[in-house]
């Protein structure tokens, strides 16, 4: 036992020596090594949290603009709508018109044939008479 005691020795002042070199040192790198990877996965929260938030105001404004582009095509479908309505009142008055004035030569071309049967009605009965009392009227001359 007493030829253990410098191997004893040794190994305390090996352990002491290691405990004031080498383990404070390993502390810390280790506690480094353990703040950077901690700091590293909150940044890497942070970054994802950040990215989230763009992400939702990138979805906003995606969603702002397709209503915007509905509201310009809603406003564009009712203007063709309006233009389409008015072209075809426009087509409906003209049509009025027209048949307005087809109407008013046919009431004038109906009261010339009139005046045209009055008057030949009475070339029309004397020709009739003639026809039909021949004698009488050469008496009457």
């Amino acid at each position: 036992m007493i030829g253990a005691v410098p191997t004893i020795i040794f190994f305390v002042v090996l352990v002491l020596a290691y405990r004031f070199i080498l383990f404070g040192a390993l502390q810390k790198v280790r506690a480094e090594r353990h703040s950077r990877t901690v700091g590293a996965i909150e940044s890497s929260r942070r970054a994802i949290a950040a990215a989230d938030v763009r992400t939702q105001e990138y979805e906003a404004k995606l969603r702002a603009a397709r209503a915007e582009i509905l509201r310009h095509r809603e406003q564009r479908i009712q203007q063709r709508n309006a233009e389409k309505d008015n072209a075809l009142g426009a087509a409906r008055l003209a049509a009025q018109q027209r048949v307005q004035q087809a109407q008013a030569a046919l009431e004038a071309q109906a009261v010339d044939a009139r005046k045209q049967i009055e008057t030949s009605s009475s070339q029309l009965a004397a020709q009739v008479l003639a026809a039909v009392l021949p004698q009488a009227a050469e008496s009457s001359r």
